[in-house]
């Protein structure tokens, strides 16, 4: 019931779905209930609120469980958002397998741990998946759907049309892959970043407006191979 798991809750209940927030401590749970609540009061002042719901029923679809088998009792999908620790997910994982069933998708919110070191060995590896959200999600749509090698293919397609039925902007991975692609991207611009205002060429604010009044203008609307195709020569 973090950051990632309260913008995910939001998520969901703005697309009409009843969330189970689940934390092993009651204080962060009335925390990050209460910080929902004020988030989303902003939200509707501002205009900003997502959903057909009204603040108060969405507000209604979230609750909040120390249990992990009664948090999980009766789910369809299980969106996992500890902290970026490898050994934690496993064991959080580890613990989901021995309650859940065979319909349940289990998604893991990680933003670079590969699906073959968080899911291989489970008994539902099948029905495994990463989303990896843009924070804050709520705002960002983007999600990057990669699958285990032996995730079912119908845990990705069901996930991906579950994001897209809340409002996301899911994108499919074929396999995993090193830091997927949002970050492979970012990661790709860092360095050039780094390389030109190392050697000189440039300040580091002005790099900074090169992105934010040049190329990142293009980029919030249209991608790299979009822009090559149109280009004017073709």
């Amino acid at each position: 019931s973090g950051l990632i798991g309260r913008s995910w809750a939001m998520v969901f209940a703005a697309g009409g779905f009843k969330v189970k927030l689940y934390d092993i401590a009651q204080e962060q749970l009335t925390s990050a209930l209460e910080s929902i609540r004020q988030q989303m009061k902003q939200l509707k002042e501002s205009g900003f609120l997502k959903g057909a719901l009204s603040m108060e029923q969405q507000l209604a679809l979230i609750s909040v469980c120390t249990d992990l088998k009664a948090a999980v009792e009766g789910a369809t999908f299980i969106q996992e958002c500890t902290p970026e620790n490898l050994e934690l997910k496993k064991k959080i994982f580890g613990q989901l397998d021995l309650i859940v069933g065979d319909n349940v998708i289990l998604s893991s919110s990680t933003s670079c741990l590969l699906p073959s070191k968080l899911f291989t060995g489970l008994k539902h590896v099948k029905q495994c998946i990463v989303s990896h959200p843009v924070n804050p999600p709520y705002f960002v749509p983007l999600v990057e759907i990669v699958p285990h090698p032996e995730t079912d293919p119908s845990t990705t397609e069901r996930t991906y049309a579950l994001m897209k039925k809340i409002g996301q902007s899911p994108v499919k991975l074929n396999r995993e892959i090193e830091g997927f692609v949002l970050n492979r991207l970012q990661y790709a611009v860092i360095s050039e970043s780094w390389r030109l205002v190392g050697d000189g060429v440039i300040s580091p604010t002005d790099l900074d407006l090169v992105m934010s009044d040049g190329l990142g203008m293009r980029y919030a609307f249209i991608g790299p191979l979009e822009t090559m195709h149109l280009r004017a020569e073709g």
